[in-house]
């Protein structure tokens, strides 16, 4: 009885959680790929199919044909399946996930206001939505992985990558996520980042980038933690 009384008291101790972030064909895809083999690990990729059939509605297509009338409905879905992704219940000991709910807040949310994409009111009520997240619900990071690409080879990977969804957003949309990428975790200007920071420079050929990958991989999976 005392064991079973003791072993009530312990707490399962989270996952460790990595968020996976960078623009727009940086290859965060492939960043998963390469680790999801590994013991202990759950990569968890953005849900691009389900923001492509919302009750049969193609909310990514929609977003980039008409930014003005669609970001608002494309935000509250995005949300939505970060916050389902981040409370997810899991085995692994290490959470992969692509990008984040503070990414969304802090770069996706700001850059639609700015193209007036997002109106006032959406925006306020966006804020909301994600303050009460932050301060009701455990949406805690570990660890951001950001992937920094330059602008157009980020650019040309996703044209290469060919998605339909895709073929409409233009080069100096890259260039604008691009800015706001690094004013939250490269000059960290826009708002102080919610866990350390590992920056890896993702122009480089996929050999470099794996190797870099297995040289960082215990800092990536938090070995050290766990």
């Amino acid at each position: 009885m005392e064991f079973l009384s003791r072993q009530s008291r312990v707490k399962k101790r989270r996952p460790f959680v990595v968020s996976v972030e960078g623009n727009i064909g940086c290859g965060k895809s492939t960043f998963l790929d390469y680790f999801k083999s590994f013991p202990a690990v759950q990569i968890y990729p953005e849900p691009v199919k389900d923001w492509c059939n919302v009750n049969g509605h193609n909310l990514l297509s929609l977003l980039y044909q008409d930014p003005e009338k669609w970001t608002f409905a494309f935000q509250s879905i995005v949300q939505l399946s970060r916050l389902n992704i981040i409370h997810q219940p899991t085995e692994a000991k290490v959470k992969l996930i692509e990008r984040s709910l503070q990414n969304n807040r802090y770069c996706f949310l700001e850059i639609g206001k700015e193209m007036g994409a997002i109106s006032p009111p959406e925006y306020a009520v966006l804020i909301e939505w994600y303050n009460w997240m932050e301060s009701k619900m455990n949406i805690n990071l570990d660890l951001i992985v950001y992937l920094q690409t330059d602008p157009k080879v980020a650019y040309e990977r996703m044209r290469q990558r060919d998605r339909p969804e895709e073929i409409q957003i233009p080069f100096s949309y890259i260039q604008l996520v691009h800015r706001y990428y690094e004013a939250w975790l490269g000059t960290q200007t826009l708002q102080k980042p919610p866990a350390p920071i590992l920056i890896l420079n993702a122009n480089e050929s996929q050999d470099i980038l794996f190797q870099n990958y297995e040289k960082n991989s215990t800092r990536i999976l938090g070995l050290d933690y766990l």
